[in-house]
Order: structure tokens, then C-alpha cells, then sequence
């Protein structure tokens, strides 16, 4: 039911609401209801039969009509079926078209690609074919040429385009201009090494006061322009590069050879103040401290010897000269080969030098990598093997200068140790410029020479002081051993005052203090007209004395002992000399002692022969107060005599010699009453007259 018939039926209800309730009535209504419809329906019908038949006709009319425009479509379907097969094969023919448009289009695109990028202009042929290499300009255009020629071969073309004999025709010509200009340009370029090589070097004139390494500015001025070609070869042809290092470090060494070493000779002559003639003449001369026509070595402040060796000042000086001078001489020329020669830490440029060292033979190794040195995998790079090669003569020359230097001086290999320790920790340490890794090696290999010369000196020099003999009529004083000692301890502190590093120097001083006191003991079985004792006492106070003075941390031990020495032979030399001023009461008291330590009682000691009151009384008489007055000035001047003035040790000895009496003549006092109690038998003098004979006898002598 539509909604309106819903609401129809629910009106009819609401109407008839009463009638619901009885169905029969309800339906019966409805009939009723429905008859009276159905007749007003049919009188409807029948009022409308007229407009029916109107209607009827209506419909065939439109049929009729609508059969005649089928008709007229049937026509016009025959006419379009003809117009559809025209249009398609108008489209057909469309489309074949766009496709040889199109195809025209991709062809020209290839052909201007080809036209475009396989083109060179004939500018740049006739400069490639010409290589004028020896002007600015030519060398500008040369370079344009080059790099437009690298743009054409490197282009991409495909496989088949290649089968063109135009294309083909073309890169054969750029190869044939490449491998014509390759060769012309090598052929310039290592002329121009073989000039440079070849360069003469300023003969070596009078000296000069500003020592100078030379200077390869204007040489690499005149490669700079060529370092674009350089890198465009190294592209084009790695093989034919890879020889080009080669060529100029074996061109370039020569003329560093003669360089370096004219350098060096001028600054032998400088350090010497010689000519060439008497240069070797003065080197021959003897310095070692073993030559027993070598006075002993004058201090540095001395004036003694400064006609024929350098003092140490010029000498530091003019090895930090040189080495301030190669720093520069190597870092630019290393820096140089590394920008002209296009080398750098990569694989790829690591490949090409390692082919032209293979190929180039035997070459300079670098130096064993010492210990502060960079790694050794780091100092096997191209640029060091090509620097090692260009600067094959610099380590025997430096090495040379350095012996001359450790010649030169007295303690010449001191002053060059800390002189190149110094300079390779500030080159090392030097943030203003890149160090050289070659010249780091060659002075890391320098420091180790000088290191290892330092030790043998040292070792000599300590064998030499053990070794040394000492005269049987020697009167005493300083051993020769102990001045040398002093001698380069006080060098070798000035010239390590500033020092970064003194490890070699401490070891140094321990190895020298060792011998120097191995020496001093030697002594104890020497044949001296004088007392061993004493000589000992004086050096062994003169070291300490001297230790004090110095400070020396690693020393500190060796003082203390050499106190400690000095102490023990003081109270020997002491001991040794008191029995001589009452040497028949010592030896009375001292046999004594010796029947005492027996087991003799003391009370029994007067009872013995050798030792009764008689004999007692008979030493004593022999040593009345004058007499004991007598014997110490006696003695004063024995010992005024022999002892160092330089030392001052008389007041020392004498207070030493005067406490050790005391304490004799103690004990001599105290064994009296013990042993001989109750005899009455005393010294001829007493405590104060003893005090006022040393009293009088010092300031007699002052």
C-alpha cells in the first residue's frame, strides 16, 4: 500500500468506526459501497468514449510517424557507414605520421649530440697541433685545447654510433691529436727538468754573516703554469704520468746535490772561520779527551783554545741556522710536488706512484722511523719516496755537518743533541706551517746518530776517568777526573738550561759520577807521596761542595754519598795523623786496650810488664806540655802543607783534629783511673791547657 492508500483506509475506518466492531455489517458497508463505485465508473467510461476513439487515432499517427524517421535513419546509417570507414583510415594515416615526425625529431636530437659534443673547433686543433708550450699564451691555449679535447673523448656514445664512419673518423682524430700533444708536452716538460737540473750554482764566495739554504722559488714559478696540463695528463694517460715524478726527482736531485752541498761547505766554513784548504786541516786535529798532547779542557768561559775551536755559542748557533734553513727548503718543495704532481693519501694516486717506483728501480728508502716519528706507513707515502729521491744527498750531508759540529767542540755532541732534540720537538709542535714528513724522518734519524754519539762519548769519557792514572809524585789537590767533571757538568747544565727533554743527560750524569768516583777510590791502592786519605777527603768534599751548588735532581744520591765519603775519610785522615803527635802514649793506651779486650782485669793491667807504672811514667815524661805545644804546630803546618787551598778545608780538619785529640786524651785520662787507680799518675797537661794550645796555634795562623 502507497502511503495515501494507507491513509484512505485509515479515514475509512475513523468513518465507519462503529461498523468495525461488527465485520459482517463492515463488510456488507463495503460492498455496498464498492457497487455504487463501480457503477459511477462505468457511467464515466461511457460519458468518455468519445475522447477514447480521439486518443486511438493519436497513437497510429505516431506510429506512422515513427516508422518514417526509422526510415530516415536507415539512410542516414548507409551514408555514415562510409563516412566511419573514411575517418579511420584518415587516423591511421594520423598516426603514421606523428611516428615519422617523432623519428625525425630523435634523429636530429642525436645528430646535434654527435655535431655538438664530438666538435672541435679548429681553433683548439691548430693549438693542439702546434703545442707551443713556450709562451704564457700558447700555454693558455694549449690548456683550453686540452680540457675541450677531454670534454669530446669523454663523452658517452653508444656502441652502435661508433659503426658511423664520420663518428669513427672523429675519435680517431682526437686520439691522434691526443697522443701527438701527450708526447709534445712530455718532451717540453722534462726539458724544462733537465734545464733545471742542469742550473749552475753560485760558487761559494767569501762568508757571509746570514747563512741562506737556496731557493727553488723561480722554478716552481716557471712548472706552475704547466700544473693544469700536468692534471690533464694524469687523467688522460696515468701510465705516461706515473713517469713524470720520476723524471723530475731524478733531474731536480742533481741540482740539490750540488746545492746542499755547497750549502753545507758554507756552513763548515762559517762554524770553522776557514777556507775550503785548511778546513779538512782543522778537523784532523785532535779533540778527544783521551789525546795525551790535549791539555785538559778549559772551561767555557776560558779564553784558552778559542783561536782554533769555536766556542759552543757559535756552534748551536750555526746548527740551528741550518736546520732553520731546511725546514722551509723541504716543506716547499714538497709542497710543490704534491700540487704539481697531483698527489694526495687516495687509493687511486697511491696506485700510480706505486707503479713508477716499481718501474723506477732502487730508490731511496726512508729513514728508520724513530721514536717520536710518525708512523712508518705514514712516511711510506708517494710524496716521501719522491722527496727521499730528490733530497738522496741531504742525510749524508747533514750527517757530515754534525760530525764536523761534534769536532768542532770539546763537547761538541752535547750541543748537537740538545740542538736537534730542541728543533724537532718545535718543528713537531709548530701549528704556523705543515712539517715536512721526509725532514722529519731524516732528523728523527739524525736524532738517533746523535743520541747513540752522545752515549759512546759518555761511555769513552767514563772509560778514560776509570782508566786514568795518577802520578806517584802528585802533591795532592783536585784529581784531573774531577775538574773534567765539573767541567761538563757545568756545560752541559747551560746548554740543557732551556732543554725540553734531559733524560740522555741525566743517564749522562749518573754514568760520569760513577766513574769519577770509581776513580777517586782508585786511589786507595795508588803509591802517593801524600795521604791517600786526604785526596779522598778533598775530592769527595769538592763533589759534594760542587752538588750542592748545582742542584741537580739526579744527582741528589751521588751528593749524599760523596758527603758520606768525604765524612769517613776525614775521620781517617784524622785518626791516622793524632798518633803522630803522641805516638808512643797511643801505642802505650792502645796495647791497654788490647789486654783489657783479652780478659785481663783492669786492676791487672799495672801488674804486666810492658804496661806497669813505670813504663807508664816513662811515655808520659816524653810528652810534657811543651812538647805536645810543639808537635801540634808541627803537625798545623804538615797539614797547612798538603791540604787544597782552594778546598778551605784547614779550619774543617783542624776543629776535626781538634775534637778527635779531646777525646783521646779522654780516654787516655779515663783508662788512667781505671787501670792504674790510686797510682797518682797524670798528664803533664790538662783539658784547658790542651784547648789553649789549639786555641793559640789557630790564631797564630790566621
Amino acid at each position: 500500500m502507497t502511503p495515501k492508500e494507507a491513509a484512505d483506509v485509515l479515514r475509512l475506518m475513523e468513518e465507519y468506526e462503529p461498523l468495525v466492531n461488527n465485520s459482517v455489517a463492515f463488510a456488507e458497508q463495503l460492498s455496498n459501497d464498492l457497487y455504487v463505485l463501480d457503477e459511477a465508473n462505468l457511467g464515466a467510461i461511457i460519458s468518455s468514449e468519445k475522447q477514447v476513439t480521439q486518443l486511438m487515432s493519436s497513437i497510429d499517427e505516431a506510429l506512422a510517424e515513427v516508422a518514417r524517421v526509422e526510415e530516415t535513419l536507415q539512410i542516414y546509417d548507409e551514408l555514415l557507414g562510409s563516412v566511419k570507414q573514411q575517418m579511420d583510415h584518415i587516423h591511421q594515416e594520423n598516426s603514421l605520421l606523428h611516428r615519422i615526425v617523432s623519428n625525425k625529431t630523435r634523429l636530429m636530437d642525436e645528430i646535434l649530440f654527435l655535431t655538438t659534443h664530438l666538435d672541435l673547433s679548429r681553433e683548439h686543433c691548430d693549438a693542439l697541433s702546434r703545442a707551443d708550450l713556450s709562451s704564457p699564451s700558447g700555454v693558455k691555449a694549449c690548456i683550453a685545447a686540452a680540457e675541450a679535447l677531454s670534454g669530446c673523448m669523454n663523452i658517452q656514445v653508444q656502441p652502435g654510433y661508433r659503426k658511423l664512419q664520420s663518428v669513427a673518423e672523429q675519435l680517431i682524430m682526437f686520439e691522434t691529436l691526443k697522443q701527438n700533444f701527450e708526447n709534445s708536452f712530455i718532451v717540453h716538460i722534462t726539458s724544462i727538468f733537465e734545464l733545471q737540473g742542469n742550473a749552475q750554482v753560485p760558487a761559494l764566495g767569501q762568508p757571509v754573516d746570514k747563512l741562506s739554504a737556496p731557493s727553488h722559488g723561480l722554478h716552481h714559478e716557471e712548472l706552475a703554469p704547466y700544473a693544469p696540463l700536468m692534471a690533464w695528463l694524469r687523467n688522460a694517460n696515468p701510465v705516461l704520468f706515473c713517469d713524470l715524478p720520476k723524471v723530475y726527482a731524478q733531474n731536480l736531485s742533481r741540482l740539490y746535490d750540488r746545492e746542499i752541498k755547497a750549502f753545507f761547505e758554507q756552513a763548515k766554513t762559517s762554524l770553522l772561520g776557514r777556507r775550503k784548504g785548511s778546513l779538512q786541516e782543522s778537523l784532523e786535529k785532535p779533540t778527544a779527551m783521551g789525546s795525551r798532547q790535549q791539555p785538559r779542557w778549559s772551561l767555557p768561559g776560558s779564553r784558552e783554545g778559542q783561536d782554533d775551536t769555536p766556542d759552543k755559542g757559535n756552534v748551536i748557533k750555526m746548527l740551528e741556522q741550518v736546520l732553520r734553513e731546511l725546514q722551509p727548503l723541504c716543506t716547499t718543495e714538497q709542497q710543490f710536488i704534491e700540487k704539481f704532481f697531483q698527489l694526495s693519501q687516495d687509493p687511486a694516486n697511491l696506485q700510480v706512484l706505486e707503479a713508477s717506483a716499481s718501474r723506477g728501480g732502487e730508490s731511496t728508502a726512508p729513514p728508520e722511523d724513530p721514536p717520536c716519528t710518525k708512523p712508518r706507513s705514514q712516511l711510506e707515502e708517494p710524496t716521501t719516496r719522491l722527496l727521499s729521491e730528490i733530497f738522496s744527498c741531504l742525510e749524508p750531508e747533514l750527517r757530515g755537518f754534525l760530525d764536523v759540529c761534534n769536532k768542532a767542540h770539546p763537547f761538541g755532541c752535547l750541543q748537537v743533541l740538545v740542538t736537534l732534540n730542541d728543533s724537532v720537538f718545535e718543528m713537531w709542535g709548530s701549528s704556523s706551517a705543515p712539517p715536512s714528513s721526509f725532514l722529519n724522518a731524516v732528523l728523527g734519524n739524525m736524532l738517533l746518530l746523535a743520541k747513540s754519539s752522545f752515549n759512546k762519548y759518555i761511555g769513552t769519557l767514563c772509560r778514560e776517568i776509570e782508566e786514568a792514572k795518577v802520578l806517584s809524585k802528585m802533591k795532592g789537590g783536585i784529581l784531573p777526573s774531577v775538574s773534567r767533571f765539573e767541567e761538563f757538568v757545568d756545560f752541559s747544565e747551560e746548554v740543557f738550561r732551556t732543554a725540553r727533554r734531559r733524560g740522555e743527560l741525566d743517564k749522562a750524569h749518573l754514568q760520569l759520577a760513577g766513574s769519577v768516583f770509581s776513580s777517586i777510590n782508585s786511589l786507595s791502592s795508588a803509591n802517593l807521596k801524600v795521604n791517600t786519605d786526604m785526596v779522598m777527603m778533598e775530592n769527595f768534599h769538592h763533589i759534594h761542595c760542587f752538588l750542592c751548588q748545582k742542584k741537580i735532581h739526579c744527582l741528589e744520591g751521588k751528593k749524599r754519598e760523596a758527603k758520606q765519603r768525604y765524612s769517613e775519610h776525614m775521620e781517617k785522615y784524622v785518626i791516622k795523623y793524632l798518633g803522630q803527635p803522641l805516638e808512643k802514649l797511643n801505642h802505650f793506651f792502645e796495647g791497654v786496650k788490647a789486654r783489657v779486650a783479652q780478659g785481663v782485669k783492669e786492676e791487672e793491667v799495672s801488674f804486666q810488664l810492658a804496661y806497669s807504672k813505670q813504663e807508664l811514667r816513662k811515655v808520659i815524661e816524653k810528652y810534657p806540655g811543651k812538647e805536645v805545644k810543639r808537635a801540634l804546630e808541627t803537625l798545623y803546618r804538615k797539614i797547612h802543607k798538603y791540604l787544597s787551598p782552594e778546598e778551605n778545608l784547614l779550619p774543617v780538619v783542624w776543629h776535626a783534629m781538634e775534637q778527635e785529640f779531646i777525646r783521646q786524651y779522654q780516654e787516655f785520662e779515663d783508662l788512667i783511673q781505671r787501670c792504674y787507680a790510686g797510682s797518682g799518675i797524670a798528664m803533664d797537661f790538662t783539658m784547658e791547657d790542651l784547648l789553649s794550645y789549639f786555641n793559640s796555634i789557630t790564631l797564630s795562623h790566621m
